[in-house]
């Protein structure tokens, strides 16, 4: 079961028992400054929009719009809000690994605003993702453009943070075999999905779909990954990162909203450990250079290599490069002299003899990988 604990309930140098897969109610730069620096993965901001309504929104009908006029929303000026989101934004990226990453959701009211900021921190905008609504609310009064989307800012902590995780190939994959681009279709929350009050009005008015927390997940984090949600609300982030298993943790001070996250999340069942594996591709192997072959063992300085007609000998040198005659350097270079181009990818190029056959040396790195995952397991 999710927990929920009171600031004042933290210790000062919390175990990460107290605070994961847990809601802290409280404000969320305080609840920032008491977790521990660099401890999370990624974190998904759904910051209130300071929006600029100008009285009561009406349909045709004269029935009044349920539009978002609660006093978290409200801020006295625009240097008020900018404040208000430069503080937290820095709490937010003390706690943010080196490698993690951000993402902050917004409308034209304050997206804008909020990416100056994170630029001005140090942050290192990767992409606007915009999501566009397969259902949004009309523009009642005829003055503008139906509003049919809203803006997300994905950052790394800085300009150096390159070990981000970013799931291509699984997004490639899963997208019929084309990258994943960065505007994202999907219906707004409603139906059995929008969470209701005890008067059957929503909840919360900025709900965000499970759909779309879920492509967040998929795309930019792992297995076991901490997801920190700022301004956990109904608690999307959370349910969506216990069914995908990830952790959660959240940061909310309404008391009504954080009992419906609670049960909300409470009924969720997590999907299988095979259902959650990423596929991955090369890149994210783990590098293995051709010396450590040597190293470990499975090739032998002396050895000979050969291309797959065995046109070209090389042969295997101790410091890991390959010679034929004079000519000497990595698998990569001597492949590509003898073939006469500007480049050559050693590992499927070259072979090694076993069992009367030619194998490709790109083996001997499938092997070495696997010794290298199960030594870091």
């Amino acid at each position: 079961m999710s927990a929920v604990r009171l600031l004042d309930e933290l210790s000062h140098a919390p175990h990460q028992s107290e605070w994961l897969d847990t809601i802290l109610k409280g404000d969320c730069v305080a609840a920032l400054d008491r977790l521990p620096e660099k401890s999370i993965d990624v974190i998904f901001a759904d910051p209130p929009y300071n929006l600029q309504l100008d009285g009561d929104l009406h349909r045709p009908d004269q029935s009044k719009v349920d539009a978002v006029d609660d006093d978290w929303d409200q801020f006295e000026s625009f240097e008020a809000y900018d404040a208000f989101t430069r503080a937290w934004l820095l709490a937010a990226r003390r706690v943010l690994k080196p490698n993690g990453t951000i993402w902050v959701i917004g409308s034209y009211h304050n997206i804008f605003r909020v990416g100056a900021r994170m630029q001005d921190l140090g942050f290192w905008i990767l992409n606007d993702v915009v999501w566009r609504k397969t259902n949004p609310m009309p523009n009642f009064r005829g003055r503008r453009f139906q509003n049919a989307h809203e803006t997300m800012i994905w950052a790394s902590r800085d300009q150096k943070g390159k070990g981000y995780t970013f799931n291509y190939e699984s997004l490639k994959a899963s997208n019929d075999d084309v990258q994943m681009r960065s505007d994202w279709l999907f219906p707004i929350c409603t139906g059995g999905e929008r969470l209701k009050n005890d008067n059957g009005d929503k909840l919360h008015p900025t709900q965000k779909p499970e759909a779309l927390l879920a492509r967040i997940m998929m795309a930019s984090t792992k297995p076991g990954d901490i997801v920190l949600d700022p301004f956990f609300g109904s608690g999307t982030t959370g349910a969506v990162a216990k069914r995908l298993g990830r952790h959660f943790v959240g940061i909310e001070r309404e008391q009504a909203y954080i009992d419906a996250a609670n049960e909300r999340i409470d009924a969720v069942r997590p999907l299988d450990g095979a259902d959650l594996t990423v596929l991955t591709g090369k890149r994210a192997e783990p590098r293995v250079a051709f010396v450590s072959l040597i190293d470990t063992g499975l090739m032998q300085p002396g050895a000979t290599l050969y291309d797959a007609k065995k046109r070209w000998a090389a042969k295997v040198r101790a410091d890991g490069t390959v010679a034929i005659g004079d000519s000497a350097g990595s698998i990569h270079k001597i492949g590509a002299e003898v073939q006469g181009l500007d480049a050559c990818n050693g590992w499927t190029f070259w072979h090694y003899e076993r069992s009367g056959g030619l194998t490709p040396i790109d083996e001997l790195r499938r092997i070495a990988r696997l010794g290298m995952e199960r030594a870091g397991a």
